[in-house]
């Protein structure tokens, strides 16, 4: 981006702004003075014409002014504070285009980390250390291993835990959240067993002589899950307050938080009603694979205000989720050819499968279509991701609606088709955008690498390519697939490491990698184009939403490998400090004086 600095007249035409929110035009009187001003600053605003300034004013939560550090002090008034950000870095708060904050919090809370794991010992001794808290008969839960990350490279089996639990039924469930493993206690309890009859769109592992391993998949996954106990609504409370917390430390102001069941609805309401919602929340509703369950959903979004109006402060409801298969790390997710395993070696006959039959997914796309309300459906493999755009596709020539901004989740290796595609709803109906995991290379890409094999490894996420056909995409975490920070997905982005380099430090290669500029953009302007957000958030203009993250680095300026490491030094949200670190040498005081941060 240009490093230029504002023109000497304040950004985006204060006066006008001041006219249309009433206030007077003469910036002299003493309603147009900022509640507080942020100055000697580099402030990279993710304008339209990619602006740096010095300094930006704030006004009953929103951004007053941007431009020089004069032009800024005089919008202060006697009882203005002052932030002196000493020459750090200001981005627009970033904006997550798909977690699972609700479950993901909630799994900090209740559930074993196994996400850093790094042998089958470890974790033995984490569930040995659980177990000996528990009663008999109680749920033992874990959550986030990855046998990508594990010395064995192999799955968690029930044989490795039987003898740690063997008076409470055990569920660890995977970092992609589309598979787990099961005690010999929980799958005797679930009837899991070696009659137990596999539904549509599930698996379960099963030894040479049929016995379940205690890995199950997909569909089965979702038996296991509906079958333990419910949290209660504090402990949903605290699991969303607990991943807020998170993304206040890292810069983060906005999610999109994908495949909401109604109590995760209902935390959300609770918590913005009572205040406590410190971050826009961009909600999607779950869908079952029944065009009963679909259209039972669309009658809950169609009672809920229409994004972008709020349902409750900070909380939109945006609209649904739907799956079309599942996932890389399974080998679930549904392909035109088969499955790699440990990078060169082929699973023969297994291709993934699609989550529901593909005739009944586009008869509910066009359900929702119809309805006028946003889809966002999952799709990873190249085949699912051809039947999604070429759905999107049919709706949308059938009722030309435009701006409904339908999603393709994921979109891990898209075929040249569905590029193409992409690039046409864009342009012609504001639909057909890729919510984009980079960390997906890092966090689980030794995983991936190994299923995906020399060759589709090359096409996992596609950016440069979608730059040069125009495609735009949003930033994101899957989070708890991923860890939460964006930073870790600029830096994936520009950089496509894996975390162990079991298939060398860049088996996807560099071909699709972008500038970190480009992908500023996806966790900024183009994220906040997939919430609803264009008007709110995004960029730092008048009138917007004072939501801003200060660094202690220039992220366009620090080398590649630097960007994972980068420290937000301060979050706002709506012009509130919601996050200061520790020993930052930014200082806040009044204008005119300042005194150290807290």
């Amino acid at each position: 981006m240009p490093q230029n600095k504002c023109p000497r007249t304040v950004c985006l035409f204060v006066a006008f702004l001041l006219q249309a929110t009433g206030a007077p035009q003469a910036l002299a009187e003493p309603k147009a003075a900022a509640d507080v001003i942020f100055v000697n600053g580099h402030i990279v605003t993710e304008d339209a014409n990619d602006r740096v300034a010095e300094a930006l004013a704030v006004r009953s939560g929103r951004i007053l002014a941007v431009g020089s550090n004069d032009e800024i002090r005089a919008l202060a008034g006697h009882s203005t504070r002052q932030i002196d950000l000493r020459g750090h870095t200001v981005t627009p708060g970033l904006i997550d285009t798909h977690v699972h904050l609700a479950s993901g919090g909630l799994d900090t809370l209740i559930t074993v980390d196994l996400s850093d794991a790094s042998s089958i010992a470890e974790v033995r001794a984490r569930i040995r250390s659980r177990a000996a808290t528990l009663k008999p008969g109680e749920w033992l839960r874990a959550s986030g291993w990855d046998e990508g990350k594990l010395a064995e490279g192999r799955y968690i089996l029930a044989s490795d835990i039987d003898d740690l639990t063997p008076l409470n039924p055990a569920w660890l469930d995977h970092t992609s959240g589309h598979y787990g493993a099961l005690n010999s206690v929980a799958m005797k309890q679930l009837g899991i067993t070696r009659e137990y009859q596999t539904p549509p769109a599930g698996t379960v592992d099963r030894d040479a002589g049929g016995v379940p391993t205690g890995v199950v998949k997909e569909s089965v996954r979702d038996y296991v899950l509906a079958r333990l106990p419910a949290p209660t609504a504090a402990e949903r409370r605290a699991g969303i307050k607990a991943g807020l917390a998170i993304m206040h430390r890292e810069g983060m102001t906005a999610i999109k938080d994908a495949d909401l069941q109604p109590a995760e609805w209902d935390a959300y309401v609770a918590l913005a009603r009572a205040g406590e919602l410190s971050a826009h929340v961009c909600a999607l509703f779950h869908t079952d694979p029944s065009l009963a369950a679909a259209m039972a959903t669309k009658a809950r979004v169609l009672g809920l205000p229409r994004p972008p109006q709020v349902a409750a402060p900070n909380l939109v409801s945006c609209g649904v989720k739907v799956y079309m298969d599942g996932s890389g790390g399974a080998r679930t997710a549904w392909m035109y050819d088969d499955w790699n395993v440990r990078r060169t070696e082929v699973d023969t006959g297994n291709k993934g499968y699609p989550a529901l039959d593909p005739a009944l997914y586009r008869q509910i796309v066009h359900l929702y279509h119809d309805a006028g309300i946003h889809i966002a459906t999952h799709a990873v493999g190249d085949r699912a991701i051809d039947w999604v755009v070429d759905s999107y596709e049919e709706a949308l020539a059938a009722h030309p609606a435009k701006g409904l901004r339908h999603a393709i989740i994921h979109a891990n290796t898209p075929t040249d088709h569905a590029i193409g595609v992409m690039a046409k709803l864009q342009q012609t109906y504001d639909a057909g955008y890729p919510e984009t995991q980079g960390p997906f290379i890092w966090w689980i890409g030794d995983n991936y690498a190994g299923n995906l094999g020399p060759a589709r490894s090359q096409r996992l996420n596609p950016y440069a390519t979608y730059v040069a056909h125009g495609i735009r995409w949003g930033g994101g975490s899957d989070y708890s697939v991923t860890p939460l920070p964006a930073r870790y997905g600029l830096w994936s982005s520009v950089e496509r490491r894996t975390l162990k380099g079991t298939y060398g430090e860049q088996p996807f290669g560099t071909a699709e990698s972008v500038p970190v500029a480009v992908a500023l953009r996806s966790y900024t302007t183009w994220a906040a184009h997939q919430l609803f957000l264009d008007a709110e958030a995004g960029s730092l203009e008048p009138g917007k939403s004072a939501d801003l993250a200060v660094w202690d680095q220039n992220l366009l300026e620090v080398p590649a490998a630097g960007l994972k490491d980068l420290k937000c030094l301060m979050t706002v949200f709506r012009g509130g400090i919601v996050f200061e670190s520790p020993g930052s040498d930014v200082v806040v005081g009044r204008a005119g004086r300042t005194v150290a941060a807290r």
